[in-house]
C-alpha cells in the first residue's frame, strides 16, 4: 500500500505507513512496525487489557 503526506503525529516527517488500528498515517520514528501500530496505539496495547478498553477504530 502506497502512504503518502505527512505524519500525522509529528506533522513533520514524510509518512511511511499506515497504522493498522485507527488508520494514522506515521512516519518511520512513530510507527512500530512489528506491532503494525502507530506509536500512539502502541502505547495503549498492553498485555491484559479488556477488550471493551480499547479505543473505537477511527477512519
Amino acid at each position: 500500500m502506497s502512504v503518502s503526506g505527512l505524519c500525522q503525529i509529528c506533522e513533520s516527517r514524510p509518512a511511511t505507513a499506515r497504522c493498522e488500528n485507527c488508520g494514522t498515517l506515521a512516519c518511520a520514528q512513530h510507527y512500530e512496525s512489528g506491532l503494525g501500530l502507530c506509536a500512539d496505539c502502541a502505547a495503549q496495547a498492553q498485555p491484559g487489557r479488556e477488550r471493551s478498553e480499547v479505543d473505537e477504530y477511527r477512519f
